[in-house]
């Protein structure tokens, strides 16, 4: 039996264990590069949209092979009731029997069959399938390039939310050393205990923006390991640094150009547009005769097409031409042309809309991307001028030629300095990932 105390220390241990089993959290350090693979490579939604791919690939696969021979294999028993045979009576002769009743049947038949003209329905069938597919596959790159831009941004948002935990990290502990000064200041009779509230209020109000900060760095963490589809338990440790290196773009108007050529969403409205003028074809297809070549090789017990009837298997065959021509179908074919026509319309003005949302979106990009290189150096600037301030009225201070509203000033300057540095950097990565995405990159 277990002891007593065995068995307390065992209820005690083993919740334990399960816990930090379950909050356990893995660590994994990723470049952003590398983070953008291993999204790729875990992302159902890519993986749905590539499941897609291989299907449309397999109809256009089916609808080409029927254009092909085809040959089938049919066969059948039956089991006939019971009937006087077939005879011829003869005076002074026994009874001549021509047909015998023959009670069990079996036959078996071969039928090859091809496709000659099927006024291009056929071919219009598989070109539809085809443009279909190749706008499908470009859904898929479009996908690709959306998740991979999410990734990009959950990155760098999991980046900057941990340059601002360091920012309100600094800031406390500076305010900490202010607050220690002023109570010294204030026991040599050189500051006010209002001047010291002062600085314990602000010391609050940043250990308030502290816990926000550190919040922000959770939120942000779970939203990349949601879009890298791992664990959401899982530490990210930010390798990459924005890289700072200016790039040069092309003038506006050829970025649109590149992008109306290379973007997946025009390529894939395109083949909808050849999509929607096979269709056309395909639905003018009735107004054709329909011709095909028809061969048949029959193996029955009797066979049908010997005669007298005998019971023993035969084979027989026969070739030939099948021609059907529709006369009058209540203007059917010409209401489904009108269908196809106006679903081709429909076709090309989308075309025409994701045109101009490219131009827009190109446009809107490349004026937020250069906006985001001037922000940079201004941000720059404030920082150092910030520092600056900072290092001075901190001097100051200590000295008690500053009051606590000084420096609280030249805190809260330096915070926002420091934090708008931060998104002016992070703000021109994605910029740069935004234009990139948006030409076709």
């Amino acid at each position: 039996m277990i002891r007593p105390k065995i068995k307390l220390m065992l209820m005690i241990t083993i919740p334990m264990l399960l816990a930090i089993n379950i909050f356990a959290q893995e660590k994994l350090a990723l470049t952003v590069d590398q983070a953008v693979d291993l999204g790729l490579q875990n992302s159902k939604t890519l993986h749905s949209s590539l499941m897609k791919v291989k299907g449309a690939d397999a109809r256009v696969s089916e609808l080409n092979a029927a254009r092909l021979p085809a040959l089938r294999l049919s066969g059948y028993y039956r089991k006939l009731s019971s009937v006087d045979p077939f005879s011829v009576t003869i005076p002074g002769l026994p009874p001549i029997v021509i047909s015998p009743s023959i009670l069990d049947n079996y036959s078996a038949t071969l039928t090859l069959s091809q496709p000659l003209f099927m006024g291009f329905r056929l071919k219009s069938n598989a070109d539809i399938a085809e443009y279909s597919a190749d706008a499908t596959n470009q859904d898929y790159n479009k996908d690709r390039s959306e998740l991979m831009f999410n990734i990009k941004n959950s990155y760098w948002s999991l980046f900057k939310a941990f340059e601002f935990k360091k920012v309100m990290d600094e800031t406390v502990d500076q305010i900490k050393a202010h607050v220690e000064d002023a109570k010294n200041l204030l026991k040599a009779g050189m500051m006010t205990q209002n001047d010291v509230l002062k600085l314990d209020v602000q010391l609050s109000n940043t250990m308030y923006q502290q816990v926000d900060a550190d919040n922000a760095v959770k939120l942000a963490a779970v939203a990349l390991d949601n879009v890298l589809g791992i664990s959401l338990n899982t530490q990210i440790e930010i390798i990459s640094a924005p890289n700072m290196v200016p790039k040069e773009y092309d003038s506006l108007n050829k970025l649109v150009d590149q992008a109306v050529k290379l973007r997946a969403e025009v390529k894939s409205a395109e083949s909808r547009v050849k999509a929607g003028e096979a269709g056309v074809t395909m639905a003018q297809s009735s107004w054709y005769p329909q011709i095909s070549l028809v061969a048949d090789y029959l193996y029955a017990r009797p066979n049908s097409r010997i005669f007298p009837t005998r019971d023993q298997f035969d084979g027989t065959w026969d070739a030939g031409v099948n021609v059907s021509l529709n006369i009058w179908d209540w203007l059917t074919t010409a209401h489904q042309t009108e269908q196809a026509k106006s679903q081709l319309s429909q076709a090309v003005d989308a075309a025409g809309i994701i045109k101009d949302g490219i131009t827009l979106e190109v446009t809107q990009n490349y004026l937020s991307f250069n906006q985001s290189k001037r922000k940079i150096d201004i941000s720059k600037l404030a920082v150092d001028q910030a520092e600056e301030s900072m290092k001075v009225t901190s001097d100051k201070f200590k000295n008690g030629l500053a009051q606590s509203s000084d420096i609280v000033d030249s805190e809260t300057a330096l915070i926002n300095a420091r934090t708008n540095y931060t998104n002016s950097i992070v703000d021109f990565e994605l910029a740069k990932a935004k234009l990139d995405k948006s030409i076709g990159q």
